[in-house]
């Protein structure tokens, strides 16, 4: 009995801990503005890491996926409005651009191997005309140095800075009506980020 006890009270504080670290760590993702020289100085995950807590910032949930094999996908976030979104960090030295053979392999994995309705591809450097032209044609999003600044720095969040458009998880399936842009005010009243699917 009193085995049974302390493990009941072991469980409660584990709980409580776990809520309080959750706690700590929304209120400093809320805060989250990091420079873009700070980016620039970031090793390839760490420029993974800070993209993840970008997207938790703007009420995501979001885990961090790269390594060798990723096929095309180094963060993967899940919003209850928005949808799911497949990332690829392209952290490079400045001035270097991300071509368009980045965004056919991305296009090519982000649906049919990551389950995505949104592809993102985000590089602290640029990208060529080409690969925003055919990102652009394919509806392909792209966030380069200018737009990073804005989302990182600024912190405008990610469906203002890409105008997402918002998936209406109560709607039936047979209805094919256009999801619909809600401002910042409307989204952020809506309930909080979901479990990531498996």
């Amino acid at each position: 009995m009193a085995l049974a006890a302390a493990g009941l009270v072991g469980v409660a504080v584990w709980r409580a801990q776990r809520l309080t670290t959750g706690r700590a760590r929304v209120a400093r993702l809320a805060g989250l503005r990091p420079s873009l020289g700070g980016i620039d100085g970031l090793d390839d995950r760490e420029f993974e890491s800070a993209l993840r807590d970008l997207l938790a910032r703007d009420g995501w949930t979001a885990r961090q996926v790269g390594r060798q094999g990723d096929q095309a996908a180094d963060v993967i976030g899940q919003h209850p409005w928005l949808g799911r979104i497949v990332v690829p960090a392209k952290h490079t030295k400045v001035g270097r651009k991300v071509g368009s053979q980045v965004m056919y392999q991305v296009k090519g994995t982000a649906g049919p191997v990551h389950g995505a309705d949104i592809a993102m591809v985000v590089t602290n450097g640029s990208f060529t005309r080409d690969a925003k032209v055919w990102g652009d044609k394919h509806h392909m999003h792209w966030v380069g140095r200018d737009r990073l600044r804005v989302w990182a720095e600024h912190g405008v969040a990610l469906h203002e800075l890409l105008r997402l458009p918002v998936r209406n998880p109560r709607r039936r399936l047979g209805d094919r009506s256009r999801p619909r842009l809600l401002n910042s005010g409307q989204l952020s009243a809506a309930p909080g980020p979901c479990r990531m699917r498996r």
